[in-house]
């Protein structure tokens, strides 16, 4: 099958599935009948959701900040990508300003997005020229490759000069029921962006397509039923808030325990790891702390927890993610450009807390080129901005080096393809050192496993190879 617009390739799959035509039969069928009609009816009304996954859209965001991109592609059923930061020149893009801002608070934010933006530039050029003088081209290299290579290694780099603000594409293909989950959740997001974007989301897809392949479907909508219910996601953010509130309230003073940057548990308790898990995001305390104090509450004050978080629940809504229990528990500080790059594994639960307050990472190179003391100064500078300006815009003039806590809650075989995956040579060096984290922690926790899990470690380096 080919060509067969998203709706009437659902339509034609469930009628398949139901009856005993073939494949070609049912295509004639569903030409002749209104797949808007069906899909009203028993996906939408009837709640047969599997069928929405037999229909996928092609959408691509064009000119969005990195900031709503990460939030675009937080779906699990998700497959996509953004442009890269490592093979792209980032610093003649420009940058988004928030529309939370009026023209006080955009004029200082703009202020704050150029001077990170000429950082960006001035570091990747001094930072390229570091690399050239220590790592000589071998004769058996071409010189194109090694430029390339170089050029990579050096905005591997500059790119902790990036803001959040910075423009970038997404190309997505989603199933209709994960694009109505995403559109629903970006409906009910803190940023002003985030929210419009999600409108243009469904209006498209009551829209002819932008951009068709084939002139038999470029008039036709190609998920126009969806777009009539893609409604806000009420019970993710009042379940949020309702959260922030019950935390605030109730949460005894924090240990001021400080863990590692990658901290592993393995939850034995159900219910307090789910209690835990609730209160992670709109806490900013350790995933341990939260987790080892509900199991020290009487079931009542776990219960109340949860409880709190489905208050707001309506029968159309699934249970939040935050109830998929029984997993390891990675509590990770890293920085966000690090985030982004380990934000693409699907095959886990990811939870992060409020972008940034941890400060922000140093790249080595930095220091080795002698540069630490021009990038300190811009750092200080940005975050000194970042304080003035009114949150959730502050968030855009965040650099990739702010660090912040993320919890990925994942099964062993993700933990294994993590580690081994995100070490390698080939990789950025922050991530790596993640990966590498992840690795030795799983070997304490599970020794019996240790001779299953391979990584690099991060001294161990490849510059030339990418």
């Amino acid at each position: 099958m080919a060509g067969v617009p998203p709706e009437s390739c659902a339509y034609a799959l469930a009628r398949y599935s139901r009856s005993p035509d073939s494949i070609r039969k049912s295509l004639d069928w569903v030409r002749s009948h209104d797949s808007s009609k069906f899909l009203e009816s028993f996906y939408f009304q009837y709640g047969h959701a599997s069928i929405a996954d037999l229909g996928h859209v092609v959408l691509c965001l064009e000119g969005t900040s990195e900031l709503a991109a990460t939030e675009a592609e937080d779906e699990q059923l998700w497959d996509g990508q953004a442009r890269s930061s490592r093979y792209q020149d980032f610093g003649v893009s420009g940058f988004v300003t928030p529309p939370e801002f009026g023209p006080e608070d955009a004029a200082r934010y703009q202020s704050g997005a150029r001077n990170l933006l000429e950082g960006y530039r001035f570091f990747h050029v001094r930072v390229l020229e570091h690399l050239k003088e220590n790592l000589p081209r071998p004769e058996s290299m071409k010189p194109d490759a090694y430029e390339r290579n170089l050029a990579a290694r050096a905005f591997d780099v500059a790119r902790y000069l990036l803001l959040f603000g910075i423009p970038t594409g997404v190309g997505q293909v989603t199933s209709i029921r994960t694009l109505e989950r995403q559109i629903r959740r970006m409906k009910a997001s803190e940023y002003a962006e985030v929210r419009d974007l999600a409108a243009e989301m469904a209006a498209a897809c009551a829209a002819a397509p932008d951009c068709a392949w084939d002139e038999s479907i470029a008039h036709q909508p190609l998920a126009p039923t969806l777009a009539k219910y893609v409604d806000t996601d009420d019970h993710r953010r009042d379940s949020r808030r309702d959260l922030a509130v019950w935390a605030e309230q109730n949460l005894p003073p924090s240990s001021g325990f400080e863990p590692e940057p990658v901290d592993l548990l393995k939850p034995a308790d159900a219910a307090a790891d789910i209690a835990a898990t609730l209160l992670y995001p709109v806490t900013n305390r350790p995933f341990r702390e939260l987790y080892y104090l509900a199991c020290s509450w009487p079931a009542s004050r776990r219960e109340e927890v949860i409880s709190t978080a489905l208050r707001s629940r309506t029968r159309r809504d699934e249970l939040l993610r935050e109830f998929r229990a029984g997993l390891y528990a990675f509590d990770i500080i890293m920085d966000i450009g690090a985030y982004r790059d380990l934000h693409r594994h699907r095959r886990c639960q990811q939870f992060r807390q409020a972008y940034g307050g941890l400060g922000y990472a140093t790249p080595q190179a930095v220091r080795d080129c002698g540069l630490a003391s021009e990038y300190d100064k811009l750092m200080a500078d940005t975050f000194e901005t970042i304080q003035a300006l009114p949150v959730p815009g502050s968030h855009y003039l965040l650099p990739f080096a702010a660090r912040s806590r993320f919890l990925f809650k994942m099964d062993f075989a993700e933990a294994e393809y993590i580690a081994r995956l995100r070490s390698g040579v080939k990789g950025h060096f922050s991530y790596r050192e993640v990966a590498w984290w992840m690795k030795c922690a799983m070997e304490k926790l599970e020794p019996e496993l240790a001779g299953i899990l391979e990584a690099t470690p991060p001294w161990v380096e490849d510059p030339l190879t990418r």
